[in-house]
């Protein structure tokens, strides 16, 4: 667990040694099944595959990587309808829609388990199960990691957490825990999630509600709180900034005056959080629809 914060060249040997992640995941399979997700040895193995999928698709052997953009750009060569609005609709389509997983084999092994659906399916179960702050956090850091980035394969895992392995609910329910550096990563993830515009509706519709309701009234002097509460704001607005009617349902969820109260909150320490309020605010007031459902 400690070799594998050690940086780029020591999370390439790990990731290369054979057969190590092959026994991590497979002693995780093991205490999932076994009805044991809080042991100290569960957690340890999580977080060697957290620190492992760190920056995993820039870290990626040129073999694999090669591979997974020459299947997208296979995927998207076959498509080609133009949308409403001409090419600049269908790049758009291209750019998001459904991606299989690279590299999604029954046999897999060693690297390509990293971004395997069995894996991800693997840490929602840990982050339902577990009761421990760690084994929950490292979880949703994983995903966190395997779905940064604009590449193929964010969006592809992005699209297995939210509609093939349905894993909102199981988020959503850390978004209520008081340890705060679970709640943050979680967070986290759903901002990097609600980046993609083909399951917006989906995280709105689930977890909108949820985040309105965790932002606090104003934010307290804590470096952590006002991290969550900016990364909160940048969801919101992922999810708000095409869509009129998930501003109306940040509306209804009483989101404004917290919203507006933050936002002018302009002292060093709540700068960040106060930002991302305010570029959300701005966003807001696009929708001009909604104008006088504002003003009251």
């Amino acid at each position: 667990r400690n070799m594998s914060s050690a940086g780029p060249e020591g999370r390439k040997k790990m990731r290369e040694c054979d057969g190590l992640i092959d026994s991590l995941v497979y002693y995780i399979q093991g205490a999932i099944a076994d009805h044991e997700p809080n042991d100290k040895a569960t957690e340890n193995c999580v977080c060697i595959l957290h620190n492992l999928s760190y920056q995993l698709e820039i870290e990626l052997p040129e073999s694999y990587a090669q591979s997974i953009y020459m299947q997208r750009r296979n995927i998207s060569s076959n498509d080609k309808t133009p949308g409403c609005f001409g090419t600049r609709s269908r790049k758009v389509k291209e750019k998001q829609q459904d991606t299989p997983l690279p590299e999604e084999k029954s046999n897999l092994r060693g690297i390509e388990s990293l971004w395997h659906s069995t894996l991800i399916r693997i840490y929602l179960s840990l982050i339902a199960k577990s009761t421990r702050n760690y084994t929950q956090e490292a979880s949703l850091g994983a995903l966190q990691n395997l779905t940064a980035g604009t590449g193929p394969m964010p969006f592809a895992v992005a699209q297995t957490v939210v509609q093939k392995a349905n894993g909102l609910p199981s988020i959503r329910t850390m978004l209520h825990v008081s340890h705060p550096t679970v709640k943050k990563t979680a967070v986290s993830l759903l901002r990097n999630l609600s980046r993609n515009t083909s399951l917006q509706s989906d995280i709105a519709r689930e977890v909108l509600p949820d985040l309105v309701l965790i932002l606090p009234e104003s934010v307290p002097g804590s470096d952590i709180v006002c991290e969550t509460t900016a990364s909160i704001c940048y969801t919101l607005y992922n999810l708000t900034q095409n869509n009129s009617h998930n501003a109306r349902l940040l509306l209804s969820a009483d989101g404004l005056p917290k919203i507006i109260t933050i936002s002018m909150n302009d002292s060093n320490i709540f700068s960040k959080a106060s930002r991302a309020a305010s570029v959300l605010l701005y966003s807001l007031w696009s929708h001009t629809d909604l104008h006088s459902a504002y003003k009251k």
